[in-house]
């Protein structure tokens, strides 16, 4: 058995603090992170939340749902993964598009293992074998998650998992899962603990994610917005939290704007006589109650700004750049 000391490190390497304390840690006890990759639309999110048994990353049916890099923490006794959620890899359309698929390239050089989900109830598309040829460019372990199992009969599941394996030839193991329905997960921890190297606690073990209380609000808020609505208004949006700010009843007060870019997208958004912006708010404020554990006041309003997904002052200003 090792003894950790009470003394915080900084770990050069992944730029994160190796958290550190006097619980004795088992002598074999690994760690590290893992980058989730794979194109738009295979359940990344979904997996991650699964694994953490909370919600800290948004889901919808729609592609390009996850826009930053996102980090879960799964502990247990004898291991830490910090699992790194990645917007899908793509070939880019604009300014935004470009962000997301860089921030998903860069998760993989700091990571000790790939997870590469796929989308098993379909043959590999183009952006399957687009992230195909940027992990055959590095020099990490990666394990397959062949995703939705549970939307495709067995001899198609057999056909498209040949398939991916073919695209990865060097993955270290392949796992037939469904992230939904919380089939195959076990297996896939513990194939991923094997691949892990020892080291200590990077996070305190009840720490579950490194991502701030606003920044999950504005999530939450943008994943009702693209459950709610369709055609091309859900892409166009981007959700800016302007105040964030716990009265003295104990609740909190969030307002936040609701980026468009044409009048068009504006009037769906708010729908007749605001019955639509008032169904989001109403669903993100109930959503948002339950994550911070605190009653809400939230205060949403839409605003037009015209071609911001290929504007880089504006992306940096919404934090996508």
């Amino acid at each position: 058995m090792s003894k950790q000391t009470q003394e915080p490190a900084l770990n050069p390497e992944f730029e994160a603090w190796v958290f550190t304390d006097e619980e004795e840690l088992p002598a074999d006890h690994r760690s590290g992170f893992i980058a989730v990759v794979g194109r738009p639309n295979v359940g990344k999110s979904t997996l991650m939340n699964a694994i953490l048994g909370q919600k800290i990353a948004i889901v919808s049916s729609r592609p390009q749902t996850t826009r930053n890099r996102i980090s879960g923490v799964f502990t247990q006794e004898t291991m830490q993964m910090v699992f790194v959620d990645t917007p899908g890899i793509h070939q880019p359309k604009h300014k935004l598009g470009e962000f997301m698929v860089e921030e998903a390239l860069d998760s993989i050089p700091d990571a000790d293992i790939i997870l590469w989900v796929v989308d098993v109830a379909k043959m590999p598309r183009a952006d399957d074998e687009r992230v195909a040829a940027v992990l055959r460019s590095q020099d990490l372990a990666v394990v397959l998650a062949m995703n939705k199992i549970d939307l495709a009969p067995a001899a198609a599941l057999l056909k498209h998992s040949e398939a991916y394996r073919a695209l990865a030839p060097a993955a270290v193991s392949d796992i037939a899962i469904s992230a939904l329905k919380d089939l195959g997960l076990e297996a896939l921890l513990e194939t991923l603990q094997q691949q892990l190297p020892l080291g200590p606690r990077y996070f305190p073990p009840e720490q579950v994610t490194d991502i701030q209380e606003r920044f999950l609000a504005a999530e939450l808020i943008r994943e009702k917005v693209l459950q709610n609505l369709r055609q091309e208004v859900p892409h166009a949006v981007a959700v800016d939290v302007q105040a964030f700010e716990e009265r003295a009843n104990g609740k909190v007060y969030i307002a936040a704007r609701i980026f468009v870019e044409r009048d068009s997208q504006k009037g769906i958004l708010l729908g007749k006589g605001g019955s639509m912006l008032k169904r989001i708010g109403s669903e993100a404020r109930k959503e948002i109650e339950v994550e911070l554990d605190a009653p809400v006041y939230l205060d949403l309003h839409v605003k037009v700004k015209p071609r911001w997904r290929r504007d880089d002052a504006e992306l940096r200003r919404l934090g996508y750049a």
